[in-house]
This record gives C-alpha cells, sequence and structure tokens, in this order.
C-alpha cells in the first residue's frame, strides 16, 4: 500500500468539500476519479500532497513515499525568459532514474530550448510530465492532465502514461474528465460527489446507478467503448505471450 485515506473529511470554514474519504492506492495500479465539478476532487489532491487543511482523518503514506504530480493547468508569465530545459533543471532532487525516464516521455528534445509560454499545450503537458519523473516516483498524481487537449492529443498522453506504468512499476492516482479512459485505462474507479459515491473494478462502476446518475447518457457509449478496449487489450497481451 502506498497511500491509504482514512475518514478523510475537509472543510473550508462552515463549508464541507470532502466527508468520509476511504481509498488506498498500491503499486502498479491506476485508480482514476471521477466526479461532476465542484465535487472535492481537486481539494482531495491537495489534502494528499499536504496543501489543503484536514478537519478530521488521516492520510497514511508508505515511508520514503516518493511523489510526482502534474497540475491541471500551469499559469506561466509570458514575460518571464523561462525554457522548458531550463524549467526542468529547478527540481533538485532528480536522480539518473527519473532523468532517464524524463527523457523517454520527451521523446524529442528539439523544444527543450523553447520558452515555456510558447509551447502547445501537448508539449507542455509532456514537459510537466517529464518534470514529475525526474525524482523517479512511485506514485503520480495527475490532475486532469489532459485538460485543454483535443482527443489525440488526450489519447497520445495516456498512452504515455501506460507504458510508463507498464515499464517503471509506478502507481497512478489521477483525476479524469474522460470517461472513455477511465473505462479502458483504470484498474479502479472512484466516483466522488463530496462524498464517494461508488467505487471498484470499471465494468462494476459503470453499471452502478450512482454512476449513471453523475453522468447520465453518456454511459451506454462509455462502457461499449469500455468493453471493446478490455477485450482489444486482452487479445495484445495473449498475442505478445503467444
Amino acid at each position: 500500500m502506498l497511500i491509504e485515506v482514512q475518514s478523510l473529511n475537509v472543510q473550508y470554514g462552515n463549508k464541507k468539500v470532502l466527508e468520509n474519504i476511504n481509498l488506498s492506492v498500491s503499486s502498479s495500479e491506476i485508480v482514476t476519479i471521477v466526479g461532476p465539478n465542484g465535487s472535492g476532487k481537486t481539494t482531495l489532491f491537495k489534502a494528499i500532497i499536504g496543501s489543503a487543511p484536514i478537519a478530521s482523518g488521516k492520510i497514511i503514506m508508505s515511508p520514503s513515499l516518493k511523489v510526482g504530480y502534474v497540475p491541471q493547468v500551469l499559469n506561466v508569465d509570458r514575460s518571464l525568459p523561462l525554457t522548458a530545459e531550463r524549467f526542468l533543471s529547478l527540481v533538485t532532487n532528480r536522480n539518473d532514474q527519473g532523468s532517464l525516464r524524463a527523457k523517454q516521455i520527451l521523446g524529442s528534445e528539439d523544444y527543450l530550448s523553447t520558452q515555456i509560454s510558447s509551447l502547445s499545450g501537448g508539449q507542455l503537458q509532456r514537459v510537466l510530465l517529464a518534470r514529475a519523473l525526474l525524482n523517479d516516483p512511485d506514485v503520480l498524481l495527475l490532475d486532469e492532465a489532459t485538460r485543454g487537449l483535443d482527443q489525440p492529443g488526450s489519447a497520445a498522453f495516456y498512452k504515455k502514461i501506460e507504458e510508463l506504468r507498464e515499464s517503471s512499476g509506478c502507481a497512478v492516482l489521477m483525476i479524469s474528465h474522460d470517461l472513455h479512459v477511465v473505462m479502458s485505462a483504470s484498474n479502479r474507479v472512484i466516483c466522488l460527489n463530496g462524498h464517494i459515491c461508488c467505487q471498484g473494478e470499471p465494468q462494476s462502476v459503470a453499471s452502478s446507478p450512482e454512476y449513471r446518475d453523475l453522468f447520465g447518457s453518456n454511459i451506454d457509449g462509455t462502457f461499449a467503448l469500455y468493453q471493446h478496449n478490455h477485450k482489444e487489450n486482452k487479445s495484445r497481451i495473449n498475442n505478445s505471450n503467444a
């Protein structure tokens, strides 16, 4: 167990944001959190990394746990002269293994000399992911890391995440609004709306009344796509083992 959240409650003033949250993340698994806007998803991440006030409950982390964090947006002052390479160099706790994985994620280093403010959305998200990998984390927290990307860009980003998990064993806890990705890429799904409405394997969650109440008409198409991708993944694994 890498992270365990026990009976977590978070509130700002008199407003309860999260109530009685219980969840865990283990090595090599991808856990995805879904929920409507304002459901407390980002607040949960902030509580895990220690930047949100905990009213009660606790968060237990594995000793010496290394966490990589990719935010949903990075606000950059366009007048600031900061290249992608300089931005990555600001990480002080990087190691050789993490640097190698970061280079693999970047693929091409051609745009490292480009100003951060001039990178495309996909390039910037790849740089943010590379930065999160520099300390060779045990778990990655991805807060809607594909927001603003088109469908091909999102698909390419999540493919990198799956490849990373397979090669390094790094666990992934992510917030996503891409329901088709949730169903095809996750080991477990958690539906959040101030509290945990339901959680479990993608197939059982997709058929639950609570999930349908949250996402309505999107469900049938999403579930069909999950079944299609699940069969394709299973076929690919069987062929590689043959």
